[in-house]
């Protein structure tokens, strides 16, 4: 649990340096300069994503369980899944469906981390999605907040864009439901 628990505080730590401490980001990409903090950033995201990762691998190996959720549940996790991919993907492609959920990447997040909620109830279970869930939610409190919205870098704007989300999303949505989420996390979310 330990190596998880250092996973989540360096990757999440990095993704929450904009919410806690936004003067000293903007002090550090002046500094450093646009490409080098997007470099560090990302390694050090890399590097807190795979301790992250193989933190959860290990605690999955010694389960401790703190709830067993129904069969519905998981049937609902599988529905609440729908929208993961496209939101997410939205957040780069420009259209109607990222202006009308404002911020695609982070109510992706939310879906994703409530929908393992319901479906899982280990305590690795609970430290992970938990830990998404709230940064994601303090994420989107710290841009309502900001007083000039950070530009996402992406494809311009465009009506096709909506259907390039759709269908993407959805495809890949159906890839981890039938065979990846099998091959990488070990389980199936169909049983």
């Amino acid at each position: 649990m330990t190596v998880l628990i250092v996973g989540l505080v360096i990757f999440l730590g990095v993704h929450s340096v904009g919410i806690f401490a936004p003067a000293w980001r903007e002090a550090q990409i002046v500094r450093l300069g646009p490409g080098p903090w997007k470099g560090l950033y990302s390694v050090v995201s890399a590097i807190g994503l795979g301790v992250l990762i193989y933190g959860f691998g290990v605690a999955r190996q010694a389960p401790v369980v703190l709830y067993t959720p129904p069969t519905a549940l998981r049937h609902i996790a599988v529905l609440l899944m729908v929208p993961v991919f496209p939101l997410f993907i939205a957040a780069y492609l420009p259209g109607r469906i990222k202006a009308a959920a404002k911020h695609p990447m982070l109510l992706s997040v939310k879906f994703w981390a409530v929908a393992h909620l319901l479906a899982n109830g280990t305590l690795a279970d609970v430290v992970l999605f938990g830990s998404f869930l709230l940064w994601a939610g303090a994420d989107r409190i710290a841009v309502k907040r900001r007083p000039v919205p950070r530009v996402v870098p992406g494809a311009p704007a465009s009506a096709a864009n909506d259907a390039i989300v759709v269908i993407a999303g959805i495809s890949i949505y159906l890839l981890f439901l039938l065979w990846a989420h099998r091959v990488l996390i070990g389980v199936s979310p169909l049983g």
